[in-house]
């Protein structure tokens, strides 16, 4: 056994015994633990260094962990979670509050509704918190508090004994300590001293500095997703080795010694974790940078081997939950890749004439991605196809933005305006890691499907090991090119390969914007269409805008202003040349009225208000306001959807409804009013719910049936009994969970259906869908 890796072994048997104890059984702990210890230690005898760490780490991990997972198993709360007991609460904050963005119908567009935040009890019992922001978000480790609500039962694979679901405030006991509130205000002051920067990159540095991401934008948060940028977002290794690295070349250029460098180095990474806050990922991202800086200032991977299995073996002891954490996973294995992968690569590159900067710059990224690709795709269920390229693009700005941001969160309490200057030096650095992300994640085809969880993992983690093993086969290269040339055209799109999207003469498209609705109406210019409603988040919205080629908006409607209808709004204000936006009659919530003038005056766009009865018209189509009749009877979420604005296009396709979230009292209304409610499409009320009208739903008797609709919805939205009904009048029901963007356009025997996506073969199922709407209008027709 190479002497370097004597510790891995140990490593490897305390891991393997936390994910026995988390996942399995408290006893599975130590029955792993002292298996692989016996094991081991027969197998190892030969390499008395690793015998020894592993007769000693396989059996300490066997009696703490296996304590540990049956303490938890068996908590007093453990049966009361059970039950759905209420409670009342004594703990610690073990963690900063962790700010859910909900996209709920009465949630705060891109607002935090909801925080998670992580406590410990008096008796040493973890649990979760989930509760409103109010009252909650602001709270910091280390503060003692009551809390009244009702427990729920942990997930599996932590050591936590119960959720703890509360909706009030908490009632404060203690304070934070001393040096927790100090980091807090360095951690505003950098908030604050941000906001010099354009909204988007304020919210980015603090996410790249600390991993505060209470200001990051969710399109921001996507683009990165897909671009393989997403660890930008988290502290890391590399935020304390890019930091440890600059004080060490400060202190190097004042000729201090080695101690007086390693001291210095040492400060900057306890300051680093005390800024970042003392929470797992954060103590995780130190002992990952700790050995990160040892290979830099030793010069050699020598010594980082040992130091990373000894790393493993303290993390996992100190906190077996992080053998079940992905974050733990990607941190080992990035590591691993950049002290054993890279340099070799690094230097097979240079050996081949590549300049020694270049070689180095591509090693990293290539060898960080291909190594945590497989869990990657387990964890996503995707591929990003353009990682390698965009982390090798924003490779150079990450450090200086990074040492920028810390120098700005300490001089914000001592004199603001200098750190305001230093993050407006920071500030092309962060808008051009922005700029990589939007670009990397609009390529076609940037990040391909892929199965979830461990069999997609092992899946790809197989490609990558044949691969590897068949590119050394000089003979043989030749046909893995060919091969993979092969896969690429396979996993890629179809619309990337041979476009198909957008089909040609759309005239109406419900886009795929998870729980909300965004429908596009298409009129007689090529790149102009109205938008009804945005749906809850800006990056599908303007995914769907820019797959069809949509950069002009005459009118964008809002059908109402729940958040699930309104939360793209800014973005498409931001990205598209919009002439109006038009709301109805009512204001609520009236954050959200506020919100919608507040983002129009910004945008230089007016706000206008429809009523039953205007017409309004572009070449290729007309807009017909039909409703609401009636104005709101209270704010309740229920009267809010009733006074949803009901318009009837008149397209190339034929007559389209289009009927927000209006329910049973709104849609009464209408049908009292003698309201021509025929059409040929119809936009199902309130994502499918329950709560349409038969007598609703056969006053339109509609062909085909769009229901804007979110995968695995909480609501359980589409109603089977809607679409039953719906059924049985001779529509066809099409669901963007299911098909994505559907497109309704005109074909050689009537209305033609085609879909982006979906589980049916693109060209056998729009066979089918045009076979099933011929079937739906013959039935139609003879109904009528």
């Amino acid at each position: 056994m190479n002497p370097r890796a004597h510790l891995v072994p140990a490593a490897l048997t305390v891991w393997a015994t936390a994910l026995a104890g988390l996942l399995w059984t408290w006893w599975a702990a130590p029955v792993v633990g002292l298996t692989l210890t016996l094991i081991g230690g027969l197998a190892l005898r030969p390499w008395r260094p690793a015998a020894v760490a592993i007769a000693v780490a396989g059996p300490v991990a066997a009696c703490w962990i296996g304590a540990q997972a049956h303490a938890s198993a068996h908590h007093p709360l453990r049966a009361a979670a059970e039950r759905g007991m209420p409670t009342t609460l004594h703990f610690e904050l073990d963690s900063r509050p962790h700010g859910l963005r909900t996209s709920g119908f009465g949630s705060r567009a891109g607002g935090v509704d909801l925080v998670l935040v992580r406590a410990t009890l008096d008796d040493g019992g973890r649990v979760v918190v989930l509760a409103p922001a109010t009252g909650w978000l602001e709270l910091l480790p280390g503060r003692r508090v009551e809390a009244k609500g009702t427990l729920a039962p942990p997930r599996g694979g932590e050591l936590t004994v119960a959720v703890l679901r509360v909706r009030g405030p908490p009632r404060v006991e203690t304070e934070a300590p001393v040096w927790q509130r100090v980091a807090e205000d360095l951690r505003a002051g950098l908030r604050d001293a941000s906001t010099a920067l354009d909204p988007e990159p304020a919210g980015l540095l603090p996410a790249l500095v600390v991993g505060d991401t209470s200001r990051l934008a969710p399109r921001v948060v996507e683009e990165f997703r897909t671009a393989g940028l997403a660890h930008v977002l988290a502290v890391s290794g590399a935020n304390l080795a890019i930091l440890c690295g600059a004080v060490l070349l400060v202190l190097r250029l004042f000729r201090l010694g080695p101690r007086g460098c390693a001291a210095g180095a040492m400060a900057a990474l306890v300051g680093f974790v005390v800024l970042a806050g003392p929470e797992p990922s954060v103590l995780r991202a130190a002992v990952m940078g700790a050995v990160a800086l040892l290979a830099l200032v030793l010069g050699r991977e020598r010594s980082a081997v040992p130091a990373l299995a000894a790393a493993v073996v303290v993390l996992v002891l100190y906190d077996p939950e992080l053998a079940t954490d992905p974050g733990f996973g990607l941190s080992v294995v990035a590591t691993a890749a950049l002290v054993l992968l890279a340099p070799r690569w690094s230097a097979a590159m240079r050996e081949r004439g590549v300049p020694v900067g270049l070689a180095e710059a591509l090693a990293v990224p290539v060898a960080a991605n291909l190594a945590t690709a497989p869990l990657v795709a387990g964890i996503s269920g995707q591929v990003s196809l353009v990682a390698v390229v965009a982390n090798l693009l924003v490779g150079p700005v990450v450090a200086p933005a990074t040492v920028l941001g810390v120098s700005a969160a300490v001089l914000a309490p001592v004199h603001e305006p200098v750190a305001r200057l230093v993050v407006e030096v920071a500030g092309p650095a962060v808008s051009w890691l922005i700029t990589v992300g939007r670009h990397a994640a609009a390529v076609p085809g940037a990040a391909v499907g892929w199965p979830e969880g461990w069999v997609g993992g092992v899946l790809l983690a197989g490609v990558l090991v044949l691969g590897w093993v068949v590119l050394r086969l000089r003979r043989l290269r030749v046909l893995v090119v060919a091969a993979v040339a092969g896969a690429v055209v396979v996993l890629v799109p179809l619309e990337v390969v041979s476009p198909r999207w957008p089909v040609q003469g759309w005239s109406v498209v419900a886009c795929d914007v998870g729980q909300g609705d965004a429908v596009v109406l298409a009129t007689a210019e090529r790149d102009r269409a109205v938008l009804v409603d945005t749906g809850p988040d800006p990056v599908p919205v303007l995914s769907c805008l820019r797959r069809l080629g949509v950069r002009r908006i005459p009118l964008v409607v809002l059908s109402h202003l729940h958040a699930d209808h309104v939360g793209g709004l800014a973005a498409v204000l931001a990205e598209r040349e919009v002439g109006a936006v038009a709301v109805g009659p009512a204001r609520r919530p009236g954050w959200a009225w506020e919100e919608v003038r507040e983002r129009a005056r910004a945008a230089g766009v007016r706000v206008v208000e429809l009523s039953a009865g205007q017409r309004l018209g572009w070449p290729g189509l007309g807009l017909d306001v039909l409703g609401p009749r009636a104005g709101p009877v209270g704010e309740t979420n229920t009267a809010v959807n009733d006074a949803s604005l009901v318009l009837r296009a008149s397209t190339a396709a034929g007559r389209v409804l289009l009927t927000g979230d209006v329910e049973l009292a709104g849609q009464a209304d209408l049908l009292d009013g003698h309201v021509d409610l025929r059409a040929d499409v119809l936009k199902v009320p309130h994502h499918g719910s329950r709560y349409s009208s038969p007598a609703f739903l056969a006053a339109v008797r509609p062909r085909i049936a769009l229901v804007s609709v979110g995968a695995g919805n909480r609501y359980g939205h589409p109603s089977g009994v809607v679409v039953d009904a719906l059924v049985k009048q001779g529509a066809l029901v099409l669901r963007t969970d299911r098909d994505g963007d559907t497109a309704v356009l005109t074909g050689p025997e009537g209305l033609r259906i085609v879909r982006r996506g979906g589980p049916l073969d693109e060209a056998k199922g729009n066979e089918d869908e045009e076979r099933q709407v011929d079937q739906a209008q013959r039935g139609v027709a003879a109904a009528r």
